[in-house]
């Protein structure tokens, strides 16, 4: 047998299963998200709720995950991936149940109670998931960690389209039924680990205490975890509580930011202490910001790309293109030896070409006025973000082993923490911006009469007043528009152009850094795998 034979069959005899045990895992949390996209417009009839509170529920499904996998990375060298993958299992049955727990006939606020609870559980139980899934096919397989982290995050496209048709198929049965079926695949990652040895990480092989494991983290990533938790305080958590409680004066006070505040400094000395005050390894630090990008540009833009499709086309179109994406992405994710080994292509020079490529991609997609200019559009973009995010753990575990499961999990929670607090959110903020900004430019009287009723402010940008969103949906529905109403479509439409051109800044500024690290790696003498023995051999 060929090297690269052995190197693509793993370091233990059960890798292709624990390998396929991983798979089905991420595919549950795909399959499970898209029906829950798919069947918001069912609780919003049932239970009346607000916009705000399906977007709190929405954004639970972001937060819940970040939790779990930052948490679970952090102790997984401590329990086992075994004792991880059953407390996991138990979270995904449990949050099906909480969310079976809405009712018709419930109350409003009784039945939101549930089903956000349900999906932050949902979602812890997916971040605890993936600080298994991560780490453990990072080390069982060695010397093909590109190819075979792309093979197991091809299970979160291929869970989307799942999804997507599940709930096409039986869009006419209860929200129930259709939400439960994600524990089909979840009972099949259950089987396959059930029984199963787990490798150790060569961090836990060699003893290393979580303070050594954190050190290549240090004050640096700290810094980077403790910002986002307090981000995730001051704004999430605290719209969530003032729209349960309807105290705003509380939630978005002064009060509120202080606390946000010593959540995130405590977490910050925390990480740093157990660090024993190591600065970090600054290209550590450099790849965890990355990879907040990375979150922003993929998991964010992707949660507002069909909303922006149907506007610019028609509706039912941005669903089709979304799930055409998916599959593109579920197949190229299957070619990473091939673009490794075959092309010669590096970790570090495959970012930096899918950053141009999602750059142009993005650029491409704004431009678009019908749907086969839209299916060349998406492909250029598609093909650009499908590398990102395995191909980043795989960089940060060949170049920091001492992390153990600890680094590749902070990664997959700042990335996932980044699309739920500024990929999404700034996303809205820019489609407010822009449309308002255009209507306002082509006729003020329209806009004075069309401006929503409540302004749009995020982080450090101006406070703006977007399109009324009634009246555009109205202005949109009319079958005989005004001259009024096609002014706010136009200036809707334009203003989704604009929102992906800036979207467009993310790629390129990624292209940028992975530019550098190219060059940093060839001042070195190139990217090469770094084991633990030869990082103790040179400290």
């Amino acid at each position: 047998m060929s090297n690269d034979s052995k190197d693509m069959q793993g370091i233990a005899p059960n890798a292709k299963r624990l390998l396929w045990a991983g798979f089905f895992a991420i595919l549950a949390a795909g399959v499970g998200a898209a029906i829950r996209g798919g069947i918001f417009g069912d609780w919003v009839k049932a239970f009346n709720f607000t916009n705000l509170q399906v977007g709190l529920i929405n954004g639970a499904g972001f937060t819940g995950f970040c939790f779990g996998i930052i948490f679970g990375g952090v102790i997984a060298d401590k329990v086992g991936y075994g004792k991880l993958v059953a407390a996991a299992f138990c979270l995904h049955v449990i949050s099906a149940l909480v969310a079976f727990g809405a009712v018709d006939g419930m109350s409003t606020s009784m039945a939101f109670n549930y089903l956000w609870a349900g999906t932050f559980l949902f979602a812890v139980a997916n971040g605890t998931l993936e600080a298994v899934a991560n780490p453990l096919v990072a080390t069982l397989f060695p010397h093909a960690r590109v190819h075979y982290l792309n093979i197991l995050h091809a299970s979160w496209p291929a869970g989307l389209v799942l999804g997507g048709f599940i709930h096409q198929g039986l869009g006419g049965l209860s929200w129930k039924i259709q939400l439960g079926c994600f524990l089909i695949p979840a009972a099949f990652y259950g089987i396959l680990f059930l029984g199963q040895t787990f490798p150790k990480s060569e961090a836990s092989k060699q003893g290393l205490g979580l303070g050594e494991m954190l050190k290549d983290v240090g004050i640096l990533g700290s810094a980077l975890i403790g910002l986002l938790l307090f981000l995730f305080f001051k704004d999430s958590l605290g719209d969530l509580l003032a729209g349960l409680t309807g105290n705003e004066s509380v939630f978005k006070g002064d009060t509120w930011k202080y606390i946000s505040i010593a959540v995130g400094a405590g977490m910050f000395l925390w990480f740093s202490g157990t660090s024993r005050w190591s600065l970090g390894a600054p290209l550590l630090f450099v790849l965890f910001a990355t990879h907040a990008l990375v979150g922003a540009v993929e998991l964010g833009t992707d949660g507002w790309i069909q909303n922006i499709e149907d506007t610019i086309l028609k509706p039912g179109d941005g669903t089709k293109l979304f799930i055409y994406t998916s599959a593109l992405m579920f197949l190229l994710r299957f070619s990473g030896h091939f673009i490794e080994h075959k092309l010669g292509l590096k970790p570090v020079t495959l970012l930096f070409v899918c950053a141009i490529l999602a750059c142009i991609g993005l650029n491409l997609v704004s431009g678009v006025t019908s749907f086969t200019g839209a299916i060349i559009a998406l492909t250029v973009y598609a093909a650009g973000k499908t590398f990102f995010w395995p191909t980043m753990l795989a960089v940060a575990s060949d170049r920091f082993p001492r992390c153990g499961a600890v680094a590749i999990s902070i990664m997959g929670g700042l990335g996932m923490m980044s699309a739920g607090l500024i990929g999404s959110p700034g996303l809205g903020y820019a489609k407010d911006r822009f449309s308002g900004e255009v209507l306002e430019k082509a006729n003020p009287a329209i806009y004075a009469t069309h401006k929503a009723a409540t302004p749009s402010q995020w982080l450090v940008f101006s406070e703006v007043s977007g399109i009324d969103g009634k009246k555009l949906t109205d202005a949109k529905a009319a079958v005989t528009p005004t001259p009024e109403q096609k002014a706010v479509v136009e200036a809707d439409i334009e203003g989704n152009r604009q929102t992906l051109k800036v979207d467009s800044f993310i790629p390129a500024t990624m292209a940028v850094i992975y530019l550098l690290l190219f060059l940093y790696f060839k001042s070195i003498g190139g990217y090469k795998v770094v084991h633990l023995e030869q990082q103790k051999a040179t400290a």
